[in-house]
């Protein structure tokens, strides 16, 4: 009869590609069950959008063949239980990501409600903050003009917000709480006590992931958030053009400067190419080429993904109807990659606290 431990030896010779080490010791291996005609055991990875569940099944079933019998059934379930930033505050949020931009203009709030929109695809409890108190977009992009969150009374007889749900999406913007057609002159004091409220005030429930859309820069909302907040990484958009990588460089040094100190989970650059819809094999590199990937370079930090520049992404927004919801749009697949890169950067991060 085999037994649990020989299982557990050979699964001892499967590592996370990631983390460097063997998945007993990460003690992702649970559930062990044993028949004479069948092994199965549960693989515990550290995000639903793990971009290496494939070959880590892959590699789980070798071990068992190699090291058991290589004859025997092997049932094998892929879950997993998301890593958090250890922090009381925002207690059932385990991670918060930041998407930021040098400038305005690159498509940062296209990609964050598409990564939001991505994590989710992958199985992740995800939900998007607007704090683009200049500019807030997501309205228009999840087709909420005129919607207005609800309030709820919690036990404790506080007034907590209700996010509006779309898509599956927990959805909060500071757009829900001001006229479009007004301008609103925020003063600083204004935007960190408006900005707080957005976090602590609403009722986000659990979630594996928060992304937050900042406003473009470097200035007071990025200050309030990334000193007042338990903030897991940031992901900086570009375009390829010198003008907008030379503010991407600023906006990457915030996030390195020691009083603030937020991990940078990579580069995704934005309108990366052109592919006309009659010449889908065709890329003109309209904006220049590579110039995200050498920023990503210059930081030591991962580049996770290119995004074209195609007619769709921007008449989905336009329409409320993020292009992540057209699982035939070629940039589908390039934000569940990044969605997955993403994932993964928080895993090393988290695992190396």
């Amino acid at each position: 009869m085999i037994t649990k431990e020989q299982v557990l030896h050979a699964l001892s010779h499967v590592d996370d590609p990631d983390l460097k080490k063997d998945l007993v010791t990460l003690n992702m291996i649970k559930n062990v069950e044993i028949t004479p005609s069948k092994i199965s055991f549960d693989v515990e990875l550290t995000t639903p959008a793990c971009p290496l569940k494939g070959p880590i099944e892959h590699a789980c079933r070798n071990a068992i063949a190699l090291f058991v019998d290589k004859n025997i059934t092997v049932d094998i379930n892929m879950t997993s239980r998301v890593i958090g930033t250890r922090s009381s505050q925002l207690a059932q949020i385990k991670n918060i990501i930041l998407v930021a931009s040098g400038k305005g203009g690159v498509g940062k709030s296209t990609v964050a409600a598409n990564l939001a929109l991505a994590l989710l695809a992958k199985g992740a409890k995800t939900g998007l903050l607007d704090a683009d108190i200049y500019g807030p977009s997501l309205p228009i992009m999840f087709g909420l003009e005129g919607a207005r969150p609800k309030a709820s009374k919690t036990a404790e007889g506080k007034t907590k917000i209700e996010p509006i749900e779309k898509y599956g999406l927990k959805l909060l913007s500071i757009g829900f709480f001001t006229d479009p057609n007004q301008p609103v002159p925020w003063r600083g004091p204004m935007v960190s006590t408006a900005v707080k409220q957005l976090f602590n005030d609403a009722d986000w429930g659990e979630l594996d992931y928060l992304v937050v859309d900042l406003p473009p820069g470097t200035g007071d909302v990025h200050i309030t958030v990334a000193q007042g907040f338990p903030i897991s990484g940031a992901v900086v958009v570009t375009t390829p053009q010198n003008v907008a990588l030379a503010d991407a460089v600023r906006g990457i040094g915030m996030f390195l400067m020691d009083s603030i100190n937020i991990p940078l989970l990579g580069v995704v650059e934005n309108m990366a190419y052109f592919t006309p819809a009659e010449l889908p094999d065709h890329q003109y590199y309209i904006f220049g080429k590579d110039g995200g990937k050498r920023l990503a370079e210059q930081f030591n930090a991962p580049f996770l993904g290119e995004i074209p520049l195609v007619k769709s992404i921007s008449d989905s927004g336009d329409n409320g109807l993020p292009v992540m919801i057209d699982e035939d749009s070629p940039a589908h697949a390039a934000f569940l990659e990044i969605a997955g890169k993403v994932a993964q950067q928080l895993a090393i991060v988290q695992a190396a606290v």
